[in-house]
């Protein structure tokens, strides 16, 4: 979780293709954007605003938590 935090603040990304080419596992979801970390053991969900460069960290999930979905009925 480090690097990944170490990266989003040394790093500026004008949209969601740019980040993936940092992060080649990131994926879009209703809104949202996910993060394999911890070698995939970890889900971070994040609301990215790139026009504000703004980054707010949603939830950080077991891959078993992510996978039942609870997290996106949340508001």
């Amino acid at each position: 979780m480090q690097v990944w935090y170490h990266v989003m603040e040394r790093e500026v990304f004008s949209d969601f293709n740019e980040l993936r080419e940092t992060f080649a596992s990131a994926d879009y979801v209703d809104g949202l954007t996910v993060f394999n970390i911890g070698g995939n053991k970890y889900r971070l969900i994040a609301s990215i605003h790139y026009n504000r460069r703004k980054v707010y960290i949603r939830n950080v999930l077991t891959h078993a938590e992510y996978d039942r979905e609870g997290w996106k009925r949340r508001t």
